[in-house]
């Protein structure tokens, strides 16, 4: 779906090894876990695209031409009684922020949000632009922004915003979102910069401060059902126990090439029931002019999906596994099965070990979901966990079908009933 994020405790990228086995019952704590942004496009709260299309992120730019950002000055509502000098310098500096982003979009140069960021938060936000572009945004706008009380502890502060975006695709359409955004400032050498922004209604917290395309699932309805639908995520899901091991095997789909959007195929754990996700998988970004970028990418939320050096092409075959080694290090571990290609890391993760997951997932970028490509049919084989230290497939791992919904309850993607070996099942574009 989801910018890339610093992955510690990372092993070279092994590009001759075979993809580890699954570990037996006994073996070690756990099997390895696989996310959008990747997604990864953070303005897709307004702007579309966190990942992974997060939360994408870490995207590669679409050979797509990149069109201007126009943007009327937002409509600014700052909270009464607001006095204190550190409280304006605050609120000035995220109007800044925001402002420097719509600038650095329609002129193409970044540099603009040098000003008003942190060295991390202006490389991320960078990304978040990049990103927007690939997924086939032509324009942002800030439509209005209110914001709350602001709090200040020495030289770090807080401030929560309701902001609206519109972003307007390649195709013409347009897309608005309202979402609350919690900032995180701090004070250097006099200045306030913006060094973090969350969305903690939305489902990541990967790219944009999210996402992000790593993202948690947005839930639908209400009662029994609830958990069955989400605006971002469709496949299976199993809870009820202690996961130290997912895999999954799946075909990349290739999309239409027609509509723009993301589609992010992954494997997890975590995120369910929790805040904590760790993930990887592939993604496909499809600009809407007939333009389109594949990618292999890990994410640890909070942080962004970081790209992996494995090649992917539509139709490929790929496996992708992550097993607790023990003392929070888990072993990412993915294979292009068409190529014979192989990439691998270990990173120090604290997971609450609470879900896994096999998900088809419309990517968040920070401040909203990405438009779901379309991706037709998506296959999944070999579906297995390792749950309170047995090997399980989705079925024995008590796995649960989620079905993706729009706003109006629309289906937007929808998951087969299991296969008999109760490993397999197919996610079709509504």
């Amino acid at each position: 779906m989801s910018a890339e994020m610093p992955v510690p405790d990372t092993t070279p990228p092994d590009q001759t090894a075979p993809i580890p086995p699954a570990p037996a019952p006994a073996a070690t704590a756990g099997v390895s876990r696989a996310a959008v942004l990747v997604v990864v496009i953070a303005l897709l709260v307004g702007a579309l695209a966190g990942g992974a299309l997060a939360n994408a992120t870490g995207l590669r730019v679409l050979p797509a031409a990149i069109g201007r950002a126009v943007a009327p000055a937002a409509r600014v509502v700052a909270p009464a009684a607001r006095t204190g000098d550190a409280d304006a310098a605050i609120i000035d500096t995220v109007r800044r922020a925001n402002d420097a982003q719509v600038q650095a979009f329609s002129s193409g140069d970044p540099s603009a949000m040098r000003a008003t960021a942190t060295v991390q938060h202006y490389d991320e936000m960078v990304r978040i632009n990049d990103d927007l572009r690939n997924s086939g945004v032509t324009s942002i706008q800030l439509v209005s922004v209110r914001f709350g009380a602001v709090t200040v502890n020495g030289s770090t502060a807080q401030v929560a915003t309701t902001e609206t975006w519109r972003s307007t695709l390649a195709d013409g359409t347009t897309d608005e979102s309202t979402d609350r955004n919690d900032y995180t400032l701090v004070l250097q050498n006099g200045t306030w910069l913006v060094d973090n922004d969350v969305q903690p209604d939305s489902a990541s917290s990967g790219t944009g401060g999210t996402t992000p395309p790593g993202s948690r699932p947005i839930p639908q309805g209400q009662g029994i059902g609830a958990r069955d639908t989400s605006s971002n995520w469709s496949g299976y899901a199993a809870t009820g126990g202690t996961f130290t091991s997912v895999s999954g095997t799946w075909i990349v789909p290739q999309p239409s090439g027609t509509t723009s959007g993301v589609d992010a195929t992954w494997v997890g754990i975590g995120g369910m029931t929790s805040t904590d996700l760790i993930q990887a998988g592939t993604q496909t970004m499809v600009s809407g002019r007939g333009g389109a970028q594949y990618e292999a990418w890990i994410e640890l939320l909070p942080r962004s999906s970081q790209p992996v050096p494995l090649s992917v092409s539509p139709g490929d075959t790929v496996t992708v596994s992550i097993t607790q080694q023990g003392d929070g290090r888990w072993l990412i571990a993915m294979r292009n099965d068409t190529t014979g290609r192989t990439y691998s890391t270990t990173v120090t993760y604290a997971s609450s070990t609470s879900s896994a997951e096999w998900i088809q997932e419309a990517p968040s970028a920070g401040r909203r979901v990405i438009p779901l490509d379309d991706f037709g049919t998506l296959q999944f084989t070999k579906g297995s966990a390792v749950k309170d230290g047995k090997s399980a497939s989705i079925r024995d791992a008590g796995g649960r079908a989620i079905t993706m919904i729009d706003r109006t309850g629309r289906a937007l993607a929808r998951p087969s009933a299991l296969g008999p070996d109760g490993a397999s099942f197919t996610v079709t574009r509504a």
